[in-house]
């Protein structure tokens, strides 16, 4: 089949959508499927093929003001019109609800293509990309007012972590997610609790589980044990604010009055560094904590097994691949209850769940797990039984399946709408 993605974030930035999209489309293209993926233009990195059967296409993009990380795409309503005309696909699949997803559902609606969405991102719980907190950087600001002082209270900095929560700014967020994704013919949750939370939401068309699976051939270990008073903790993904490291470091300083030789690695990069950095200082917890940077997912595997636990306070899972990754080779994990995470932390069998937010939390059931080794023989053994139901090959037979039933709509009744007027999509 001829399978068209459109993403507004891709390689090579590193994300859990671009990842999900490298895979499917590498794995789907050995079956003889043919790709094209329509993605932002980054610069310095881009690449143009991933193999004979997979072709990205690049559009023209600008920044997010007020967050740089996040790409922008232009209005490019020749190219999206020509690279449909040219590919002819089957189906098109939607990865991200951002402009790029905006233009391929009306392009969709005006060729009349049966169309897939991903919800990866649960973007009403990501407002803070239009946030005046994020857009001013009171973030530095906070830590300026506060270096002087000789000790900084920890309570006082959670208590910034839950700022400029306005539910309107959320509503319309939401809306304009549903609006997209009720115009495609199937929607795709990457977890069952997600699935669920979509249902809330309101999303009306048929949504079915598809895991963004995992390579258990690489990303494999077996039952850890743990015992001493030096843990090695970890923490991995994008290092963006809402992934709520701020939250794990409060409470990795927390962990170390019991283990004092306790160390935190996080791994990854971000906008958010500068201002952890800054944090740890604050706390005076600096020679514990290591930020190493970016490290390629293909060298992750050799990673994870030199930690002991997997920490993470994020609040917008829809699955959460490096949890995924670090229960596969066999860590245990402490989390919080938000979204998709407690499908793969399962509070009492391979980790702890807690409160979000609650930083206090996840270093007393850190602390707990640690300081009893027949449970974390226990919750590492668990960790390795949870994530063999997400090998990959299973995940891609589960979504050529949805491209196979989606193929079987060809021939759906056009519609021209002001969007496709307005651009000239299909003129």
């Amino acid at each position: 089949m001829r399978i068209l993605y459109f993403s507004d974030t891709f390689l090579p930035k590193t994300d859990g959508v671009a990842v999900s999209i490298k895979n499917f489309s590498e794995l789907l293209s050995l079956r003889g499927h043919e790709f094209r993926i329509a993605a932002p233009r980054y610069g310095e990195g881009d690449f143009e093929r991933m193999g004979d059967n997979i072709q990205i296409v690049r559009f023209r993009s600008g920044y997010l003001p007020s967050y740089p990380d996040i790409k922008v795409v232009l209005p490019s309503p020749g190219k999206i019109t020509k690279l449909i005309e040219e590919f002819k696909p089957e189906v098109i699949h939607i990865h991200t609800p951002g402009l790029l997803g905006v233009y391929a559902v009306n392009a969709a609606e005006r060729y009349g293509i049966p169309t897939v969405g991903t919800y990866h991102t649960l973007m009403a719980e990501q407002e803070m990309y239009v946030s005046f907190y994020r857009l001013f950087k009171l973030d530095k600001l906070f830590f300026k007012i506060n270096k002087f002082k000789k000790k900084l209270n920890i309570e006082d900095l959670d208590k910034f972590v839950k700022f400029d929560n306005f539910n309107i700014r959320k509503k319309i967020i939401l809306k304009i997610c549903n609006d997209l994704y009720n115009r495609c013919d199937l929607v795709i949750s990457p977890s069952h609790l997600i699935k669920k939370q979509l249902i809330e939401y309101g999303i009306e068309k048929p949504i079915t589980v598809v895991s963004n699976g995992m390579d258990l051939k690489r990303f494999t270990g077996t039952t850890k044990e743990f015992s001493g008073d030096a843990p090695k903790f970890l923490h991995v993904g994008r290092i963006s604010y809402e992934k709520n490291c701020d939250v794990v470091i409060n409470a990795f300083a927390l962990i170390l009055r019991h283990f004092p030789k306790a160390t935190l690695t996080i791994i990854g990069e971000g906008p958010a560094i500068p201002s952890l950095q800054r944090q740890t200082e604050a706390l005076s917890i600096t020679a514990s904590v290591e930020f190493k940077g970016f490290i390629p997912n293909a060298e992750l595997h050799n990673v994870y097994p030199q930690y002991d636990l997997f920490l993470t306070a994020s609040t917008m899972e829809t699955q959460g691949l490096v949890v995924l990754e670090s229960i596969a080779c066999g860590l245990p994990a402490v989390g919080v209850d938000s979204f998709a995470l407690p499908e793969l932390i399962q509070d009492g069998k391979n980790g702890f769940i807690v409160p979000p937010f609650d930083s206090r939390g996840l270093a007393e059931k850190s602390i707990q797990l640690l300081s009893n080794p027949e449970l974390y023989k226990k919750f590492s053994s668990a960790s390795l039984e949870i994530a063999s139901e997400h090998e990959m090959e299973r995940c891609v037979n589960d979504m050529e399946e949805v491209y196979k039933k989606l193929g079987t709509l060809q021939g759906k009744e056009k519609k021209l709408n002001i969007l496709n007027m307005l651009f000239g999509l299909g003129g």
